[in-house]
C-alpha cells in the first residue's frame, strides 16, 4: 500500500498577503494559519555552571538585560499575539522589516546581518504521523550578542532536545557561547529534512513495485504528486544552502573561529541533502518513462492476445460461412460434410496454434 496518497498537503506554503496590500513596510500583520495559538515565551539562562528556565505569557522588562558571561536563550512559538512580538522587538532593537518578516511565515530561507544581530529564516519538514502527512512551518532565529530568539508558529517539540543538551551540565552548549546555540537550533532544523526524505524514499519504492506489478491510472497520480513534492522540497532546499554558505562566509563578530568546523559539517548535510533530492527527482521522472512503458507493453499483450483470437477464427468463420451457403446437397452426404467442415476447422485451428507457439506470440 502506497501511504504517500496526500504529499506535502501541507508543504506548499500558501500565500496570504491580501490584507497587507496597501500598508507600508514593516507593518506588523500576522499571516499565517487561521489557527492561531497562544503566545508563550520560554527563556533559558545558562552559563556553565548556572542554568535557569522560566515561562512567560507576556514580555517582561529584563528580557533584554544579559550579564555576562550569561547566555540566554528566549524561545518563542505562537505569533498571534502582534503586541508580544513588537514588545520583543522593541527591548532587542529589532528592524520593522524583521518583525514583518516573523509574522509572515511564507518566507524564503535567508540569511540577514543587521550589525548587531543575525537574522536567518529557515523552513522546517516534519513527518506527521497521526495525518500520514508532511508538516511545514517557518522558524525565525535570531542570533545576537550572547543571545538567541527563536520564533514558531507553534509549540511543535522540535527543540526538546536542545533543552535536554542545555539542561546536562557541563555539555557542549553549556561551555560554548551563543553562536554554538545558534548553530545548534539549525542543525536540528536541517537533520529532520533526512527523515523527510526517508518516507519519500520509501514512497518511491513502493510506486516502483506497484509500476512493475500492476501500473494504473491512480499510480500515475500519485507519481505526479510525488514530482509536485520534490520540487517543493527542493524549493526549501537549495536556499538553505545559500544561508549556510552565507553564514560560513559572514565577517561578524557574532560568529566565532572555533565554529566554522560545526558549520562545514552542516554544509555538508545540506550538500547531501540536496544531492539525494537530485537523485530521487531523476527517479521520479524515470518513473514516468517507466509507468507509459507499462502501459504500453500491457496495451500490446491485450492487442496480440485479440489479434491471436481474430487470426484463428477468421479462417473458422470462412469455412462456417461457405459451409451455411444455400448449396445442393444429397440428404445422405449431410451428415458426412458436417463432420468433415468440423474435422477441418478444428485441424487449422490447431495447426494455427502450434505455429503461434513455435514463434513464440503466445
Amino acid at each position: 500500500m502506497v501511504r504517500f496518497s496526500r504529499p506535502f498537503r501541507k508543504v506548499i506554503p500558501s500565500i496570504k498577503k491580501k490584507k497587507k496590500i496597501g500598508l507600508p513596510p514593516g507593518t506588523l500583520v500576522y499571516t499565517g494559519d487561521k489557527v492561531k495559538e497562544i503566545t508563550k515565551i520560554k527563556v533559558t539562562e545558562y552559563t556553565e555552571e548556572h542554568y535557569n528556565y522560566q515561562e512567560y505569557k507576556e514580555v517582561t522588562t529584563d528580557l533584554d538585560k544579559i550579564e555576562k558571561p550569561l547566555i540566554k536563550w528566549i524561545d518563542v512559538y505562537g505569533l498571534a499575539q502582534i503586541d508580544i512580538i513588537e514588545g520583543i522587538g522593541q527591548q532587542f532593537n529589532l528592524h520593522p522589516l524583521v518583525l514583518e518578516d516573523i509574522l509572515s511565515p511564507n518566507q524564503r530561507p535567508k540569511l540577514e546581518d543587521y550589525g548587531s544581530y543575525i537574522f536567518t529564516v529557515l523552513q522546517k519538514l516534519s513527518w506527521n504521523k497521526d495525518e500520514e502527512d508532511f508538516d511545514y512551518e517557518q522558524i525565525s532565529l535570531i542570533l545576537g550578542d550572547n543571545y538567541v530568539i527563536s520564533f514558531q508558529e507553534r509549540d511543535t517539540k522540535l527543540f526538546n532536545p536542545i533543552y535536554e543538551r542545555i539542561y546536562v551540565p557541563k555539555g557542549r552548549v553549556r561551555l560554548m557561547g551563543a553562536d554554538y546555540l545558534f548553530y545548534a537550533l539549525i542543525d536540528i532544523i536541517i537533520d529532520n529534512y533526512f527523515i523527510v526524505l526517508e518516507k519519500v524514499g520509501e514512497d518511491i519504492e513502493d510506486i516502483e513495485d506497484t509500476l512493475i506489478k500492476n501500473p494504473d491510472p491512480e499510480t500515475l497520480q500519485l507519481i505526479y504528486k510525488l514530482k509536485r513534492s520534490s520540487i517543493e522540497l527542493r524549493k526549501s532546499v537549495w536556499p538553505i544552502r545559500d544561508v549556510i554558505n552565507k553564514l560560513q562566509r559572514e565577517q561578524s563578530n557574532l560568529i566565532k573561529d572555533d565554529l566554522q568546523i560545526y558549520l562545514r559539517d552542516i554544509y555538508d548535510h545540506v550538500f547531501r541533502i540536496s544531492d539525494l533530492l537530485e537523485n530521487y527527482r531523476d527517479i521520479i521522472f524515470g518513473m514516468l518513462d517507466l509507468y507509459l512503458s507499462s502501459v504500453s507493453n500491457k496495451m500490446n499483450d491485450i492487442m496480440k492476445v485479440l489479434t491471436m483470437i481474430s487470426t484463428i477464427f477468421i479462417p473458422l468463420s470462412f469455412l462456417a460461412g461457405f459451409y451455411g451457403m444455400n448449396m445442393i446437397v444429397y440428404r445422405s452426404y449431410q451428415n458426412d460434410l458436417l463432420v468433415i467442415v468440423i474435422v477441418i476447422m478444428t485441424v487449422i485451428a490447431l495447426l494455427m496454434f502450434i505455429f503461434f507457439k513455435k514463434k513464440r506470440w503466445i
